[in-house]
């Protein structure tokens, strides 16, 4: 995640607070609806909070919040009471808000009378917009100051600002609302056992324009604009049944909100990516959309080639030290309306991650396997031999054979990896590392893009670039085994320091290397076993750093916490290397930890041991929704189903090791190259049905292209 988060960290969102998200909008509040300036609160679009204030009063109290709870990840429905100033417990009056979010929000508020006598009462609610940047907000560091107006017409209040040259609003349709200041006002009288309800929007007006917000329920039986995209993704993504209800629903939040952190390239509408994550990150980010859609591939496909084509249209193409662009180079993030000044590099585009170049390669490989068009594969294929050239003539700059980072200027990510904190790359005594660094998993990334490139060629009939590619890759393993094993100690460095010596921390980093085959055989097991010790897995999963290491801290950031994402390409990993139990176990810890949380894994929580604390530590400013998150237990899932897919090979591969505690799994509506596949696991037994023609299945390991390309180079031999 961006590092902006990591070392200035978001103030407490506040307890019970309630997050909605569509897109590129969210919304967070309080439990009892209301929206407070002081707090990380607002409504958000496209990273300018365009509400922040939005408190409700009865009689000129704040409801006491009953009930809380996000209907779906757009909409949310809030219960209070009115508080009686007899000094009696109970009130017979109780206010629901049933909010919508979309470009804006629309809220329906309703009180209900319990009493039998009328009651008579002054609702108001009191509004401010003050168009704060996102960092701003973040940082509780407000730098712009906007004049304002404000202007009732008929049942509209128009709020109007100015900075500089430009001008943004919001007009709020409240209908038989009294306009003041700062507020607006109705005084109904709630009939005995009755109900008195009405309806508010608030809709952006930026720069003369004046995005529509459609009604929460346009009319009796029709649906929202957000509730058709809704049934429109529910419709594309498959359906799981499996034994476990716990598990059933946790993949449905997943798929819920999968679906709510998609946005739209504003230049090509068509092509869908996925938001990193609420609050601060819904926008485009490489590393994070890369890994998300890599991660749902077998629920959506078409979410990594629309990231890799978006990707590719940003690719670097300069060297500005500023925004740390180099040709070549994937971005770090995209911020669609902030302050330059405010902004990561100064400029909407930063591209300060050592990572991304590499995981776009890698992720073009996975997506060619999938069933694209040829001429979409292949117009893509230059971006990749660009992003190869950035790594070798830019990410590799002292010519050492590894990929190293080290920020271009002093407002840049000290750590440009997926740690990113300033204090995440540190040796086991707790000194932190001095860049530029070298990490083990992005030399694991690199040897990936070198075999995902490789096998595009192999594909294309380019052999000659296969082998030389498969060679490449090949060298770099033994490089890095021979410099970032730790024999003494029984498992890899972290990293590798401006001095080339092993960073030796014991850290989760060198799980990821697993997934992609960059570790000997001999040495795995040793790693499993460091992987599942006391110090490293807490029994809700793999911390991101041992705790007997100097700089653990089980309530960091990086230096103790459990990140769901992360553990989920550990197990897979360790399946590869056929560590089926421990990467079950990983597995069932994560999904036991979701019921605690209604079924969505939060960004991270805390590393305290499970015998300590008998259920998952939140971590106070942890994203959720988060895309890495909320694609974990897909990940999970289709580890331990063995499901490989090769439609350019003509096969499914299939390999089963669900625990037995999951059930039988049913599932429906699966993508697979233009069509759609039924799977049924029954234990070891698995039954497809519905495999385009030409494609058949297998019962086994999945194959690997590094084997195939050896195999021609082998026959060329011959």
């Amino acid at each position: 995640m961006s590092g902006w988060n990591a070392d200035t960290a978001a103030g407490p969102l506040g307890a019970g607070s309630v997050t909605l998200v569509d897109g590129s909008s969210f919304c967070i509040s309080s439990p009892n609806g209301d929206i407070h300036p002081e707090h990380p609160h607002g409504v958000f679009l496209e990273d300018i909070r365009v509400l922040s204030r939005w408190e409700l009063t009865v009689d000129g109290a704040p409801l006491e919040p009953l009930a809380a709870k996000a209907k779906e990840p757009y909409r949310g429905l809030f219960a209070g009471r009115v508080l009686r100033s007899d000094g009696y417990a109970d009130s017979p009056l109780i206010v629901e808000r049933l909010r919508e979010l979309g470009a804006g929000i629309q809220e329906q508020v309703t009180l209900r009378n319990y009493s039998p006598t009328p009651v008579e009462c002054v609702v108001s609610l009191k509004v401010e917009a003050d168009f704060a940047d996102l960092f701003e907000v973040k940082d509780a560091r407000i730098q712009r100051h906007w004049e304002e107006s404000r202007e009732a017409v008929g049942d509209v209040l128009n709020i109007r600002a100015a900075w500089r040259d430009v001008r943004k609003g919001i007009a709020i349709t409240a209908s038989g609302a009294d306009f003041a200041h700062e507020a607006l006002t109705y005084r109904p009288i709630v009939a005995p056992h009755g109900e008195w309800s009405t309806t508010l929007s608030v809709t952006p007006t930026f720069e003369g324009t004046s995005p529509v917000v459609s009604p929460i329920r346009q009319a009796a039986g029709q649906l929202s604009p957000r509730d058709r995209r809704r049934q429109e993704w529910v419709k594309k993504i498959p359906v799981l049944q499996t034994g476990n209800a716990s598990i059933e629903r946790t993949l449905r939040r997943s798929y819920d909100d999968l679906g709510a952190l998609r946005i739209e390239d504003p230049e090509h509408p068509e092509r869908i990516v996925v938001a990193a994550g609420a609050p601060w990150f819904m926008a485009l980010f490489g590393r994070d959309s890369l890994w998300a859609s890599l991660m749902a591939l077998s629920v959506d496909p078409s979410l990594a080639l629309g990231t890799i084509q978006t990707l590719a249209d940003r690719q670097g193409s300069v060297t500005d030290a500023m925004s740390e662009e180099e040709p070549g180079k994937i971005l770090h993030e995209v911020r669609l309306d902030v302050s330059t000044g405010l902004a990561l590099g100064g400029k909407s585009a930063y591209f300060g991650s050592v990572d991304a170049t590499p995981l776009f390669v890698m992720l073009l490989g996975e997506v060619s396997r999938w069933g694209f068009a040829k001429d979409t594969i292949d117009a893509l294929l230059p971006h990749a031999d660009r992003a190869l050239a950035w790594i070798q003539d830019y990410g590799d700059r002292d010519g050492d054979g590894f990929v190293e980072y080290e920020r271009l200027n002093d407002r840049g990510l000290i750590n440009q990896g997926w740690k990113d904190s300033w204090d995440g790359i540190n040796f086991a005594d707790g000194r932190m590392a001095e860049p530029p660094i070298a990490l083990c998993e992005v030399q694991a990334y690199v040897y990936a893009a070198y075999l995902a490139r490789s096998w595009m060629a192999y594909d294309s009939g380019d052999v000659d670039l296969a082998i030389e590619l498969r060679d490449r890759a090949a060298l770099l393993k033994r490089h890095f085994n021979e410099q970032f094993w730790l024999p003494e100690r029984g498992y890899y460095a972290i990293a590798l320091d401006r001095h080339k010596q092993p960073v030796d921390a014991c850290a989760s980093n060198m799980g990821q290397c697993l997934l992609f085959g960059i570790i000997d055989e001999d040495k795995a097991p040793l790693v499993a076993e460091r992987l599942m010790s006391p110090e490293m897995f807490s029994g809700w999963g793999v911390r991101t750093l041992a705790s007997d290491m100097g700089a653990y801290n089980p309530a960091s950031y990086h230096n103790g916490s459990v990140w769901p994402h992360d553990n989920a390409i550990i197990a897979a990993g360790l399946l590869r290397y056929g560590f089926v139990e421990q990467a079950q176990l990983i597995s069932t810890a994560l999904l036991e930890a979701a019921d605690y949380s209604t079924g969505r894994l939060p960004e991270l929580f805390c590393g305290f041991s499970r015998e300590h604390f008998d259920e998952p530590v939140p971590y106070p400013t942890a994203c959720s929704p988060q895309a890495w998150a909320a694609t974990t237990p897909i990940m999970l899932i289709k580890s331990l189903m063995g499901y490989y897919p090769d439609v350019a090979l003509g096969g499914l591969w299939m390999d089963p090791a669900l625990p037995e505690s999951y059930g039988d799994l049913h599932i429906t509506n699966a993508p697979m190259a233009e069509g759609r596949i039924t799977i049924d696991i029954k234990g070891s037994t698995t039954t497809i049905n519905g495999l385009p023609k030409g494609m058949s299945f297998h019962t086994g390991p999945r194959p690997w292209m590094a084997d195939l390309v050896e195999q021609a180079r082998m026959r060329r031999k011959i």
